[in-house]
């Protein structure tokens, strides 16, 4: 049977916070300790080179953080001194950077807590999550019971809530579905497909914004982040119960390549961050690898101005910033009336059947 990896992510019962605390401080040890071996091995000038990068690997700084380990007493088995290192490597050839910012564990802006294991070090055993020689209590909506843990890591929000995040592997639940579908994103709706089924725009952020406001003028910082989670949550959970109808109804699904980090530096950024698109898309790909749907993203260029009908960019077809009000329409050329968004879907996936047709060019 074939499968897929699954991230389950369920909370910590609040009774072992302390451990945890006391894990995530000993992290950010190690992590700091990796930071400033590489940092302090670039910073000397080379005779004739000048600075040089360290290109220390995860393999290089092991010896010295076990040994790090040893001197300091630390409790976190080495498997998470290993994925810590391992991490802090990865970041620095990502970022291409020998220092990377210190893991702060006080103050204001102290570093949310995270402590990542290896697979095996995490057991199910007694009811209970075991590692580390502790007994975590969570709440289990997955039954996690039944899966065999890879690795995966206890991570911490900002109201200082624990949570465990697990990879597990879990059997593909092939798709019955037959039909296919086009996505147009958008803010009047957050996404609006191609045969009418929308996502409407809850403006989940702007609704909070008064009761936020009077928190943060209140200086109630508990109140505040109670304020942010519940915003959050919100749009999740929206944007889950549509992602996984459109999945469940829908073999082959084609989104429109917007870009959301773009029109985010604009005067629509608040109205763009509070709608989610980049979260939607995620949810789509990785339920589509599921069941294994087919997900792919398009050029959407003039998909709101071309007829879906004729394929004709007509003078009644909105354009710009100055078609913005414009929520339907009429072609002058063929006389079909479009709602503007239906119609950029119908588009977009006449693209994405175009694309497959053609297939990927060959370089």
């Amino acid at each position: 049977m074939s499968t897929v990896v699954k991230t389950l992510k369920v909370r910590v019962k609040d009774n072992k916070a302390n451990a945890l605390n006391r894990m995530a401080f000993e992290v950010n040890q190690v992590w700091n300790n990796a930071n400033e071996i590489t940092a302090e091995y670039s910073s000397v000038p080379m005779p004739g080179f000048g600075y040089l990068r360290s290109n220390f690997s995860a393999y290089d700084l092991h010896p010295f953080q076990k040994r790090y380990r040893k001197e300091r007493g630390l409790n976190i088995t080495a498997q998470t001194v290993q994925e810590v290192t391992e991490a802090h490597a990865k970041a620095r050839r990502q970022f291409k950077k020998d220092k990377l910012r210190w893991r702060v564990s006080g103050g204001p802006r102290r570093s949310l807590g995270w402590v990542p294991f290896k697979k095996g070090a995490a057991k199910w055993k007694n009811g209970c999550l075991y590692f580390a020689g502790h007994y975590f209590k969570v709440w289990d909506s997955y039954g996690l019971s039944k899966y065999e843990f890879r690795s995966g890591s206890f991570s911490q929000d900002a109201r200082g809530r624990w949570y465990f995040n697990i990879a597990v592997s879990v059997p593909v639940e092939k798709t019955t579905a037959t039909k296919a579908v086009g996505m147009d994103l958008g803010l009047k709706d957050t996404a609006t497909c191609s045969n009418g089924f929308k996502l409407e725009a809850h403006r989940f952020y702007r609704n909070g914004e008064a009761q936020l406001g009077k928190a943060q003028r209140a200086n109630k910082k508990k109140r505040v982040k109670a304020i942010h989670a519940k915003i959050k949550n919100r749009r999740l959970d929206s944007i889950h119960k549509f992602t996984t109808q459109v999945v469940r109804e829908n073999a082959f699904i084609v989104v429109g390549n917007l870009s959301s980090s773009g029109l985010a530096k604009t005067k629509m950024a608040k109205s763009v961050l509070d709608a989610g698109w980049f979260m939607l898309k995620t949810m789509i790909e990785y339920k589509s690898k599921r069941t294994q749907s087919e997900f792919i993203e398009v050029n959407e260029a003039y998909t709101t101005q071309a007829c879906s009908c004729c394929g004709c960019i007509s003078g009644s077809s909105p354009r710009g910033r100055a078609g913005l009000g414009i929520r339907e329409w009429s072609c002058s050329e063929c006389g079909a009336h479009h709602d503007r968004d239906v119609n950029a879907a119908m588009n977009i996936l006449a693209a994405g059947h175009r694309r497959l047709a053609g297939g990927i060019p060959v370089l």
